[in-house]
C-alpha cells in the first residue's frame, strides 16, 4: 500500500498477519478494514508489525458532490442469490427494452423466501427463516447466509 492510498468504509485493507490495526480502522475475521473514508498509512515501529491506520485530509476532498457520478463496489451474494423471492419497489420504467430498475432500500424490502445453497446445506433448497437483518439460516443445518431480509409487513403475509 502506498502512503497515499484512498479507501472508503468497510474495505479490506490487510490481513493480521500483516500488519496491526491502528486508528480509523476496525479487525474482523482476521482482516484489517478502514472505518471512515480517507487515506491508508502504513507505519513501521521499529521490529514490530507496521500499523495500518486510515486518516482524513479534509471531509471535501473524498465525499462527491450531489448528482457526481462514482464508482463503487457492491457484493451482491452478500444482499440476494438467484431463486430468492424479493420485495421490491419500481423507481423507474428503465429503457425501451421493458426493464424495471427496482430497489430494495428500504427495510420493508428485501428477500422473504429463500432457500439454502447446496454447498452449505444437505438437502439443498430448504427453506431458510430469517434470523436478522442480514442473515437467514437453515432450519435444519443450522448453516447461515447473508441475505438484505425483508421486515414483512402483515399486509404482505398470506393467512
Amino acid at each position: 500500500m502506498s502512503p497515499k492510498t484512498l479507501c472508503v468504509p468497510g474495505e479490506r485493507l490487510c490481513s493480521t498477519e500483516e500488519c496491526v490495526p491502528g486508528p480509523g480502522t476496525y479487525l474482523r475475521h482476521g482482516y484489517i478494514f478502514a472505518s471512515l473514508a480517507g487515506y491508508v498509512l502504513r507505519k513501521n515501529a521499529g521490529e514490530e508489525m507496521p500499523v495500518v491506520s486510515v486518516v482524513k485530509e479534509s471531509e471535501a476532498q473524498l465525499l462527491p458532490d450531489v448528482g457526481a457520478t462514482v464508482t463503487c463496489k457492491v457484493e451482491i451474494y452478500k444482499s440476494f442469490r438467484p431463486g430468492d423471492i424479493v420485495l421490491a419497489k419500481v423507481i423507474s420504467l428503465g429503457d425501451v427494452q421493458s426493464n424495471y430498475l427496482l430497489t430494495t432500500a428500504e427495510n420493508e424490502l428485501g428477500v422473504v423466501v429463500a432457500h439454502s445453497e447446496a454447498a452449505l446445506c444437505i438437502p439443498a433448497g430448504e427453506q431458510m427463516v430469517p434470523i436478522s437483518w442480514c442473515e437467514m439460516q437453515c432450519p435444519r443445518t443450522h448453516a447461515k447466509e447473508f441475505r438484505k431480509v425483508a421486515r414483512v409487513q402483515p399486509e404482505y403475509l398470506q393467512a
